[in-house]
């Protein structure tokens, strides 16, 4: 998941859901809305789906699914991969992935801080087969950052989770300064701009390095 540089300050009335609520603005001419993701639908055209751009027939499939397994039955299934995985590394003679554990006694990364995003090689080693670590997914657009040099925006501990609205809380995890999504292969370009997110495990800090 990524997030994004805009939110808005505003309240819904008692009872109501985000996606029905009526404007209470705090403000004259503030949104009610708790996010600005939630007035999507307006922004794409005048019915809302007008405007949108037809998917792949393999990515409505996968969404329509992913839609309709619950939690629970997804997780079965990723573990049963895994581990079907795992046999066939150990048919093979191949290794497992393992991720680059974090120092627990390394000092949180800060905003401003100078940081060296790994090699793909570094990284692909603490991938699973959904090309994840720790939930996290690694997205095609973020190789090309590989052994650059780069610099820490903010850490995420909280974020607005856009499939509920709800506000969830994270570690590990740091946006790295303009350093954005532009679009998937599939379905193409988006200019939201969302700032990628980082696994601590696929960056080196180096400020102290730079300032010895």
């Amino acid at each position: 998941m990524s997030t994004r540089g805009t939110s808005t300050t505003c309240e819904l009335k008692t009872g109501q859901s985000p996606d029905n609520a009526e404007a209470v603005p705090q403000k004259p001419g503030a949104s009610a809305r708790t996010c600005q993701v939630q007035s999507i639908p307006g922004i794409c055209g005048p019915d809302g789906r007008r405007e949108i751009v037809p998917l792949p027939l393999p990515t409505r499939l996968r969404l329509w699914l992913r839609k309709r397994l619950n939690g629970r039955f997804k997780r079965a299934i990723k573990k049963m991969i895994t581990e079907h995985a795992a046999r066939r590394r150990s048919v093979t003679g191949t290794t497992a992935a393992t991720a680059r554990p974090i120092d627990a006694a390394r000092p949180p990364l800060k905003p401003g801080d100078t940081v060296r995003v790994r090699s793909r090689q570094q990284i692909e080693a603490t991938l699973n087969p959904w090309g994840e670590l720790k939930g996290c997914a690694f997205m095609g657009g973020m190789w090309q950052y590989c052994d650059t040099t780069q610099r820490v925006f903010k850490s995420v501990e909280r974020f607005m989770d856009e499939r509920n609205y709800q506000m969830r809380k994270a570690r590990g995890i740091v946006l790295l300064e303009n350093v954005i999504c532009e679009g998937a292969e599939s379905p193409g370009r988006c200019d939201r701009s969302c700032l990628y997110f980082w696994r601590e495990e696929w960056i080196e800090n180096i400020q102290d390095k730079q300032e010895t």
